[in-house]
């Protein structure tokens, strides 16, 4: 996964190969092919590692919050100010932004529903402790993670002319008083 990062860094994924994933990694094809079909499954494995690490850090910076609307609403903040930060992320956006396409207009991937299963855990939890208002937990987390997923993909151009802090502030008083009883 190491070797097959560096190669996304370096050239991006659509340009990412098995062969040079294996000489970066000191393995021959062989080995890796043991263990991945093909080149898509390699960068697929990497970024759900990648991004499901992003998304565990983004709720471990939320953790002290008091209430699970406050853990949501700070961890979603947080996951979109890590993954716009993040190299791997940066990369596949402005080197292979068409290869995103199909995850915000067609289907949702792995790394999406791993972050609505988050999202999904956040709002039953506040439930529980009454800090998040009634409703279909599944409809609530898509429509949070559709939120989530425009500020990941737009923040760059979105704070162009204005403070990113302060756009993040906005956001994150939306989700708050979206998800407040």
């Amino acid at each position: 996964m190491d070797a097959a990062r560096r190669c996304v860094l370096s050239v991006g994924l659509r340009r990412a190969t098995l062969a040079e994933i294996a000489r970066t990694a000191k393995v021959s094809r062989m080995t890796l092919y043991r263990r991945f079909p093909d080149v898509r499954s390699v960068l697929s494995a990497l970024m759900t590692r990648e991004f499901g690490a992003l998304l565990h850090e983004a709720s471990a910076a939320a953790a002290g919050a008091q209430t699970a609307r406050q853990r949501l609403v700070h961890s979603a903040v947080a996951a979109v100010r890590l993954l716009n930060d993040d190299e791997l992320m940066r990369t596949v956006i402005d080197v292979d932004t068409e290869l995103l396409l199909p995850y915000i207009v067609d289907r949702l991937g792995g790394t999406q529903r791993v972050g609505e299963q988050v999202i999904k855990a956040h709002l039953e939890a506040g439930k529980q402790d009454g800090s998040i208002r009634g409703g279909d937990p599944v409809v609530q987390a898509r429509a949070i993670l559709l939120v989530v997923q425009s500020f990941v993909l737009s923040l760059r151009a979105a704070t162009l002319d204005v403070d990113s802090k302060a756009l993040l502030g906005e956001m994150s008083r939306h989700l708050d008083a979206a998800l407040r009883p």
